[in-house]
């Protein structure tokens, strides 16, 4: 290992800086991947991060550094070198965003003799924006009331057609407040109302009392802001809108354009719903989790004519990407591309089996 390879950005010096940084503010002010940045039990996610940014040019490297916490940056980033990562596995070499006249593709896949072979986009499905705000608003609020010394389970009631909004920071501090009061108050009471919020004591389903958490604190169970549709149809759009960008490049340089698609954690999608889609399979994919009250808006879906995509001619095949480490990847080729791609680009041993997340229900149409 050369000293480049030996470069630690994200280790331990790295993990006591985010520590001494982010440690003591409240979890509203940090970013959404702290625990990713500072627990033990992501340190291979760390290791393998600084194995990436040491195969970029130092400049490169620095500025994705610099950048890759961020939660807008987080999963994009994770998302790209992941590509590039999968590429290199089958025993090409990568060059990021090589210029090709006024375009600048986020991987260019050389062969053994230094030719351009393919051309890789990269794309990452995100939440919907002001999700990360939302999600940090109502944690906030889990961590005022986890100071309350009452071991009890709280949820939010909230309106089944539209997501509740969160609390802002000085609301949450005064349903805290009120609820602390609420609950050391020696009146039995089941619902709080505060601040225009209704909270519920949450019973155990098999027995129909109080749930009981465990330590001597109260828990919150929020909204989750994930709640919702799960489909692959805003990343079929999201690849179109690539291959038009990228197609004439792609066609005058006599290259195969490939996509590689992943997505935040925090949307649900898997390689199963770019397969439903792909096939034309009549399923509706729903995720949410405790908390959520509302769900989704109606949606309408003939079992007889289900979303079907088929990939543009001018598009080799889509290279999926998962979200959790080891970043495995799905190769979904095009059969009717006008270039595909060669042999061995995107093709992996095994293949990427679906999972489903904690309350995610497909439905057949």
């Amino acid at each position: 290992m050369n000293a480049k390879q030996g470069l630690r950005r994200f280790g331990p010096q790295f993990v006591a800086e985010q520590r001494h940084r982010y440690g003591k503010r409240p979890p509203e002010n940090r970013m959404l991947s702290y625990d990713l940045a500072v627990s033990d039990e992501y340190e291979p996610w760390r290791i393998w991060l600084d194995e990436q940014l040491a195969l970029l040019p130092d400049a490169t490297a620095e500025s994705f550094a610099a950048k890759l916490w961020r939660d807008q940056n987080f999963w994009p980033d994770v998302i790209e070198l992941a590509a590039g990562a999968a590429l290199r596995r089958q025993g090409f070499t990568v060059e990021l965003e090589r210029r090709w006249g006024n375009l600048t593709p986020d991987w260019t896949v050389v062969d053994q003799d230094g030719t351009a072979v393919a051309l890789v986009e990269v794309l990452t499905h995100s939440p919907q924006q002001g999700t990360s705000a939302r999600m940090k608003a109502w944690h906030a609020l889990v961590e005022r009331v986890k100071q309350i010394p009452v071991p009890v389970v709280l949820t939010v009631a909230g309106d089944r057609s539209r997501p509740l909004d969160a609390p802002d920071a000085r609301t949450a501090k005064r349903i805290a407040q009120d609820l602390r009061r609420a609950l050391l108050s020696p009146l039995h009471q089941t619902v709080f109302r505060s601040q225009g919020y209704t909270f519920l004591l949450r019973a155990d389903p098999s027995t129909g009392q109080t749930m009981r958490p465990p330590g001597m604190r109260a828990i919150l169970t929020p909204p989750s802001n994930m709640a919702g549709v799960v489909s692959a149809r805003p990343v079929a759009a999201g690849i179109d809108k690539k291959v038009s960008k990228y197609r004439a490049l792609a066609r005058e340089a006599g290259l195969p354009l490939i996509v590689a698609a992943g997505a935040d954690k925090f949307t649900g999608l898997e390689v199963q719903d770019l397969d439903d889609l792909l096939q034309g399979v009549p399923t509706l994919s729903v995720q949410f989790d405790f908390g959520d009250s509302f769900i989704h808006h109606p949606v309408e879906i003939d079992p007889l004519n289900p979303p079907r995509w088929t990939m543009p001619p001018e598009l080799a095949g889509v290279l999926w990407v998962d979200n959790v480490f080891p970043f495995a990847t799905a190769w979904r080729p095009n059969p009717t591309a006008a270039t595909p791609a060669p042999p061995g680009l995107g093709m992996e041993a095994g293949d990427l089996a679906s999972r489903s997340g904690l309350g995610r229900q497909p439905a057949s149409g």
